[in-house]
């Protein structure tokens, strides 16, 4: 039996594991924190339980289609639960706007906003929904070894899509700038800018408003907390407290990892750790890709994180709140183009614990609130402090409430936590963005290029940033692995 050390408890990760265990392999997954799970950890303070990093369930049928890989469904491990309004979205000047669940409702919303675009949004999204199937069907299950991939009938005929971006896309059928934003929003989880993402990428529009917004009920961590059982019942063993120090190289191949300064041997490492970090366990001979080339890359933002305990509950918000009542433009220019600390944010807002009692007190409000900001920025204490009443002010003045003297504690979190925590590039959040020059066979390798038996899996490499290209990278990678096993 053909033993596997894995780096790192991610989604990607935990998803590989389980795969790889099914195929036969002898699974040990190494864990640095105290906790599995990655960037998907739990913060639990005086009552409270906070998901620390993705809080939206997305693409349902990918969670599903993973656990049917394995005999078992998701109402196995969790309960989900649809959102319905899915999300807010408050503007300056303007009535917010609540996006239903029900596709007819989302129709004659914008219909109400602005005249025809109902019918537009209908084409919109059939074309979006034709992308989806092409890109689950025919790209996002490919492991980016080369372009013959991509090359179907369904892509070649779409082709301008590649070219398109999704900005060029929305804005020749939509005038109203309310709908243009919540139309370009599904692509920040990309981790790019409208005008810099593919217009085939409109499948997120899909994904967001036919496919839908849930929650498992007991937070993101529930999603963890499933994948690992099911590890744990194909073999996998985890260590947690468990830091990587060298991958261990001998004749241009993997002999195995030095953990916690004690070498221990494996004939596979499959990394779903941070790419760039990864290789830096390397020698500089045994690293496929330069300083140089990560520098770059286009990665997607770091966040400023805040999480935070209410003593009241929280009128006039839903579950998942995004606030675009600033210049949405500018503030992309301030993460990708100069970049700098953002002058007005948008930001997101999540408090759970209205679709939830389980993660807050009763009458209290469990909040989370994310701004986007661009990697590598320094950070500290006060300008922290400045972002956070900011925020806190444009929420009070959206929803009519005094909430700054409600506040019982909050705990930020930014920059340099992501690369404390994660040994994140840069203390990059998501990952690289899915641009043109950085899609699919364009993005980082799987399999090492430099050694033997040393493979990767997560948002640096293929399909991408998000929580389901994660889950879907692991399987990639381990089928990857089985594939070379077998040659």
């Amino acid at each position: 039996m053909k033993t596997v050390a894995i780096i790192g408890s991610g989604f990607s990760s935990l998803s590989s594991a389980c795969y790889l265990a099914q195929e036969g392999y002898d699974v040990t997954v190494f864990e640095k924190n105290a906790d599995l799970g990655g960037r998907a950890r739990v913060l639990k303070m005086n009552g409270f339980h906070f998901d620390m990093g993705p809080s939206w369930y997305w693409m349902p049928d990918v969670f599903d289609r993973f656990f049917k890989d394995f005999g078992k469904d998701t109402s196995d491990f969790y309960e989900l639960i649809r959102l319905d309004p899915a999300y807010k979205v408050f503007f300056k000047g303007e009535d917010a706007v609540e996006i239903p669940a029900s596709i007819s409702e989302l129709k004659n919303l914008f219909e109400s906003i602005e005249k025809g675009s109902g019918d537009a949004l209908d084409d919109f999204l059939q074309k979006a929904e034709y992308n989806y199937k092409i890109a689950i069907e025919t790209m996002v299950y490919k492991p980016g070894v080369n372009a013959s991939e991509l090359v179907s009938g369904p892509t070649v005929k779409n082709m301008g899509q590649f070219i398109s971006n999704i900005r060029t896309q929305i804005r020749k059928r939509f005038k109203n700038e309310r709908l243009i934003q919540i139309l370009e929003f599904p692509v920040l989880f990309l981790g790019a800018k409208p005008e810099d993402t593919p217009a085939f990428y409109n499948f997120m529009n899909y994904a967001d408003l036919i496919l839908g917004t849930w929650y498992p009920k007991g937070g993101m961590y529930e999603i963890v907390k499933a994948m690992v059982t099911l590890g744990q019942g194909l073999g996998v063993k985890f260590e947690t407290n468990s830091n990587v120090q060298e991958i261990l190289v001998q004749n241009q191949g993997v002999i195995g990892l030095k953990v916690n300064s004690q070498k221990k041997e494996f004939d596979l490492v499959l990394s779903g750790a941070d790419y760039h970090h990864t290789e830096t366990l390397l020698k500089e001979s045994d690293r496929a890709y330069s300083e140089s080339y990560w520098d770059k890359k286009t990665f997607a933002p770091s966040a400023l994180l805040f999480y935070v305990g209410f003593d009241k509950r929280i009128e006039g918000v839903r579950h998942h709140n995004l606030f675009f009542d600033e210049d949405f433009d500018t503030h992309a220019q301030e993460i990708y183009d100069l970049p700098t600390w953002p002058s007005a944010p948008l930001f997101y807002a999540s408090f759970p614990s209205l679709t939830d009692a389980t993660v807050a007190p009763s009458g209290k409000e469990c909040a989370f609130f994310l701004i986007p900001i661009a990697p590598d920025l320094k950070e500290d204490d006060i300008r922290s402090e400045k972002y956070f009443n900011q925020i806190i002010k444009r929420l009070e003045s959206q929803t009519n409430q005094e909430l700054a003297s409600h506040v019982m504690f909050k705990k930020s979190y930014s920059v340099a936590d992501f690369k404390a925590d994660y040994n994140s590039y840069k203390g990059n959040a998501y990952g690289m963005a899915n641009t043109l020059r950085q899609t699919a066979f364009l993005r980082p390798k799987i399999k090492s290029k430099k050694v033997k038996n040393l493979f990767f899996t997560g948002q640096l490499t293929v399909p991408g940033p998000g929580v389901p290209p994660a889950i879907i990278s692991g399987k990639i990678a381990s089928e990857l692995i089985v594939k070379s096993a077998n040659k």
